[in-house]
């Protein structure tokens, strides 16, 4: 299965750190953030790539250029003011029958072959992974006197569950390619054909929209022998994932420095410039 990445878009959120460097390229634990999403697919045997990019395009294809020889990467350049939903439709004619999808900010343990396996059974168009909410404040547990009994720091909140990426696509979702805009009109028009289905993540995600977000996790990738999102690591702490319910959502975004293991030989690459 090709795996297609969306890499064009202008980060905004994470000026202005974005205004040299496209936040693919943003350095999280000493290498570009698209390099850490690229590995949780090739670690895992999935080494067929098309970059969906946009803005400063031509830095996503020099680092493409630098890649393990044995990957096949297409730089598609979409357009620089395309949506998400333009930048999937320009390249899913040549994604074939079904193939992966996510973006280029997001990390997560899932296990594709889980993932894809899911898919295969419910029969709709789509999947997305979703993760419950992270919670971007500390809650706090209050008793039924109004005695506050307890301070949670930014929970995940398990009733609320969001869009994480990591989409599994069949061709013919391409019917409902027509809008600009993935998340807000594409995603709930499959739902409401009932052609999108959610696969339940349970274990690391973290979306990197700011550049704390990039600091935050690369101090992860260097708190133990492998990244938070290794599926090897995932696996080795007791975190997984289950199928179900239904899904529509969000994305992510952000920058940061350290190392991490290196199964794929790519610790030399560096697509960041400053």
């Amino acid at each position: 299965m090709r795996t297609l990445i969306l890499c064009g878009g202008k980060g905004t959120r994470a000026r202005p750190h974005t205004v040299e460097v496209p936040k693919p390229l943003m350095d999280v634990a000493g290498q570009p953030i698209l390099l850490h999403v690229m590995g949780i697919y090739a670690s895992q045997g999935f080494t067929d790539f098309v970059l969906a990019a946009g803005y400063k395009a031509d830095m996503v294809a020099e680092l493409a250029a630098r890649l393990p020889a044995h990957w096949t990467v297409e730089v598609r350049d979409t357009g620089v003011d395309a949506d998400t939903g333009t930048r999937v439709a320009r390249c899913a004619p040549e994604m074939g029958a079904r193939w992966f999808l996510t973006y280029a900010d997001g990390l997560g343990a899932v296990d594709l072959h889980a993932l894809a396996a899911f898919h295969a059974r419910h029969g709709g168009a789509v999947t997305v992974t979703t993760v419950p909410l992270p919670s971007p404040y500390g809650t706090i547990d209050i008793g039924p006197d109004g005695r506050v009994v307890h301070f949670r720091e930014k929970p995940r909140l398990p009733d609320h569950w969001v869009n994480a990426g990591f989409f599994v696509v069949d061709q013919r979702a391409s019917t409902w390619f027509g809008a600009e805009d993935f998340e807000r009109q594409v995603l709930p028009a499959l739902g409401r054909a009932g052609e999108l289905f959610a696969y339940r993540h349970h274990g690391f995600w973290q979306s990197m929209d700011t550049y704390k977000d990039a600091m935050e996790l690369s101090a992860l990738a260097g708190s133990g022998p492998r990244p938070p999102w290794s599926v090897h690591a995932e696996a080795g702490a007791g975190g997984g994932a289950e199928g179900g319910g239904r899904g529509g959502g969000a994305e992510g975004g952000g920058r940061g420095g350290g190392q991490q293991p290196d199964p794929d030989g790519i610790g030399a690459i560096s697509g960041a410039r400053s």
